[in-house]
């Protein structure tokens, strides 16, 4: 992807709402409250958009024309459209999909749109993998498979209960100081509360779990020279990424399920760019349990297997740490709207890139990483890994 490493690719605005539990509303009515304050601070009008690209909702589950609707409610007329459903993976993947159809000459300017209402209401149907092994069995999707996952890290590297507990206070932190996350999320935590909290699958405990919530971001993408034309003074370049749906399918490593797609985009990524780990500035990484976070250190090439507990313990994640990790609270602190697919940590790596993060506004913040992962197979890892590189531009 060329484009990415010229930096031809320019974010150049965002916006999101709050995050609502219950809120009563469809994902449309907030998608169109991100969209009006995008474009109030963009200042493009919506009939400049000739780009569209969406996340899916579980709050619409079931709708096959679900992009066409959606931009009609939203009064757009496009001559390029994407759903992309690769889960957490979504609105970084729809960034990357964006930047590809303006390359090609599809489109000019494009919304990237994540919003879902799942908490108000869940359509969705998600058949899951092997149900013939699944269902007879109890397998009750993310929160079993998290769970079988932390019990093989328990077994072969004894889980890291200090490092969960510091990571879950770090995020908190962040929320606290977010006015945009979940309210009833935003309560001090400590270590003690973290530890003392109850197991719902062992071996994991509540804290360790993502709440869903409703909510929307909206992000605007064009081309470097276009945003430059329209006089756009602080952008952002998507500067590499890489992407791995259905990581060994052939189940090579059969034998270790912690081993996941980050072991292949990490590195992929890294090198695209001319970067490694140490130059990373800031992590916006996709959260929905912090086991999540400890195997993605360890297979983005931060530290070795096993080594990712220790990893936290002897860095300072906070926002005015050396390494800052999900400075808004990440969606286990901030919440989790559905299938807004990413849309969460995106939105607060921007916000960073941008140096709009207010209190929680980071020391360096010339690049940073984010992640998503998406789907997760019975007795395998998660089925959609992506790591995408960003720039602050010049």
């Amino acid at each position: 992807m060329g484009f990415l490493q010229r930096r031809d690719l320019a974010i150049v605005g965002y916006a999101e709402t709050k995050l609502v539990r219950r809120s009563g509303r469809s994902a449309l009515s907030l998608a169109g409250e991100a969209v009006s304050a995008l474009l109030a601070r963009t200042g493009i009008q919506r009939d400049q958009i000739d780009g569209f690209a969406t996340t899916l909702a579980m709050s619409e589950g079931g709708n096959p024309f679900y992009s066409s609707l959606m931009a009609e409610g939203l009064g757009l007329s496009v001559s390029w459209c994407q759903a992309t459903d690769i889960g957490g993976a979504s609105s970084g993947g729809n960034l990357i999909r964006a930047g590809m159809a303006i390359d090609a000459g599809l489109c000019e300017i494009v919304l990237c749109l994540a919003a879902d209402a799942v908490s108000t209401q869940d359509r969705s149907v998600q058949s899951g993998h092997r149900t013939e092994f699944c269902d007879p069995a109890g397998y009750a999707g993310p929160l079993s498979a998290f769970a079988l996952l932390s019990s093989v890290y328990d077994h072969r590297h004894g889980l890291p209960h200090d490092a969960l507990a510091r990571l879950a206070v770090t995020q908190r932190n962040g929320a606290l100081l977010n006015d945009n996350a979940c309210e009833v999320l935003r309560k001090p935590l400590t270590e003690r509360d973290y530890l003392n909290s109850k197991i719902v699958s062992d071996p994991l405990r509540i804290l360790d779990c993502v709440m869903r919530c409703d909510g929307a971001s909206a992000v605007l993408v064009m081309s470097t020279r276009k945003a430059r034309e329209l006089g756009f003074q602080t952008i952002v370049h998507p500067i590499a990424y890489a992407e791995r749906i259905n990581f060994d399918p052939r189940e090579a490593h059969g034998d270790d399920i912690l081993i996941s797609g980050f072991t292949d985009v990490g590195p992929r990524a890294f090198k695209a760019a001319g970067m490694a780990p140490e130059d990373v500035q800031m992590l916006h990484w996709y959260d929905d349990f912090l086991i999540a976070l400890i195997l993605q250190l360890e297979q983005t090439g931060f530290c070795g297997p096993g080594e990712g507990g220790a990893f936290v313990l002897s860095h300072d994640m906070s926002h005015a740490g050396e390494l800052p990790l999900n400075t808004g609270g990440g969606q286990i602190s901030a919440g989790q709207p559905g299938l807004a697919g990413g849309g969460v940590n995106l939105i607060e790596c921007l916000r960073q890139l941008f140096g709009e993060a207010g209190e929680r506004q980071v020391k360096r913040h010339g690049n940073a990483m984010l992640s998503g992962i998406g789907v997760i197979p019975y007795a395998r890892n998660w089925g959609t890994s992506s790591v995408m590189l960003l720039e602050r531009g010049q």
